[in-house]
């Protein structure tokens, strides 16, 4: 049943979307069309219609000619979708999973440091920074959330670097670091990050020291990439 005081196209297509992620339509096989949506949720076309369009955007289905509407297989999911990547990761969170984010982030956040120690000039974007690290410090003394704390600092570093494309990861970003920082945490038997460890990235930084910045990334999310490939080889 959907809240009719809510945006009912938003209702329906986080409705559908999770549904489909959990494997509650069968993937490759007839998706229920606009009309039966329609009356299965008891709402009007133009709603279904739009629903099924965002979904086909995200890539979750497709229509076909002669075949209907189709679930499609996860490797044409939109990952990068917000949506799509919450639906995931709340549905069916895996240390493969969270091995493919690290090794995204491995390839882009040591260069978004890298950037953000050229522009160290910037004083609001590394104060941003800075202002994260200081929350960091506060939720190690128990002050503060330390998962909004240490998502805000990761993506304040993506800001800092003044690249537009780094900038529009930061939602997917903050989505996916939800997950994978409370999980490798909770690998690391911990409930904070090591604030030690995003400081020398800090410091780095603002001393404009692009090499050092980037080892110090590397290091931190080399550490994450042992702990998940160490707790795939566990035995069962």
């Amino acid at each position: 049943m959907l809240d009719t005081g809510r945006n009912l196209t938003h209702q329906l297509t986080h409705q559908l979307g999770a549904a489909i992620v959990q494997g509650q339509y069968a993937i490759e096989k007839s998706f229920p069309t606009e009309a039966e949506l329609s009356q299965q949720f008891n709402i009007s076309r133009s709603v279904t219609r739009e629903a099924v369009k965002m979904l086909t955007a995200k890539g979750l289905i497709a229509s076909r000619p002669r075949q209907g509407i189709r679930v499609m297989p996860s490797a044409h999911w939109n990952m990068f979708d917000a949506d799509v990547l919450s639906w995931t990761l709340n549905a069916r969170p895996s240390l493969e999973l969270l091995r493919e984010f690290t090794q995204l982030r491995m390839a882009i956040e040591p260069e978004a440091a890298v950037l953000a120690a050229e522009n160290n000039q910037d004083s609001e974007k590394i104060k941003a920074i800075g202002d994260a690290l200081a929350r960091m410090k506060r939720a190690d003394e128990g002050h503060d959330d330390p998962l909004s704390a240490d998502i805000e600092f990761h993506c304040a570093i993506l800001a800092a670097g003044n690249n537009r494309f780094f900038f529009q990861l930061r939602e997917f970003i903050q989505v996916a670091l939800r997950v994978s920082i409370a999980s490798t945490n909770q690998l690391k038997g911990v409930l904070t990050a090591d604030y030690d460890d995003h400081k020398r990235i800090y410091d780095a930084i603002c001393a404009g020291d692009q090499e050092e910045a980037s080892k110090a990334v590397k290091i931190l999310l080399q550490e994450v990439m042992q702990l998940i490939n160490l707790s795939l080889v566990k035995p069962k």
